[in-house]
C-alpha cells in the first residue's frame, strides 16, 4: 500500500498530510484532490490533468465511437447551432 502515518483533523477541518508522504507523491502547495467518504474511510485523490498521450487516446476513442454511432462534423455542427439558437 505505500508509506503509512497518522495526523489529526484541526477544529477548522484541516488535515497535514505527512512530510514522507508529500515528498514521496510529490505534492506541492496547491495540489487538488477529490475527497471521497464513506462510514469510517475517507479517501484523498488527486486530481491530476491527463498527459498529452492520454488525451489523444481518449480524442481518438471518441472519435471512433462518433464514427461507429454514425455521427458526422455536420451533423454534430447542425445540433450545436440548434442548441445555441435555442439559448
Amino acid at each position: 500500500m505505500g508509506l503509512v502515518s497518522t495526523t489529526r483533523m484541526s477544529s477548522k477541518g484541516q488535515v497535514v498530510i505527512p512530510e514522507d508522504i508529500r515528498r514521496r507523491l510529490e505534492l506541492d502547495t496547491g495540489t487538488q484532490f477529490i475527497v471521497l467518504g464513506e462510514d469510517d474511510v475517507v479517501i484523498l485523490k488527486m486530481v491530476r490533468p491527463p498527459s498529452m498521450g492520454d488525451f489523444d487516446r481518449l480524442v481518438k476513442k471518441a472519435k471512433t465511437q462518433a464514427r461507429a454511432a454514425g455521427l458526422t462534423r455536420s451533423s454534430v455542427s447542425a445540433v450545436v447551432s440548434r442548441v445555441r439558437k435555442q439559448r
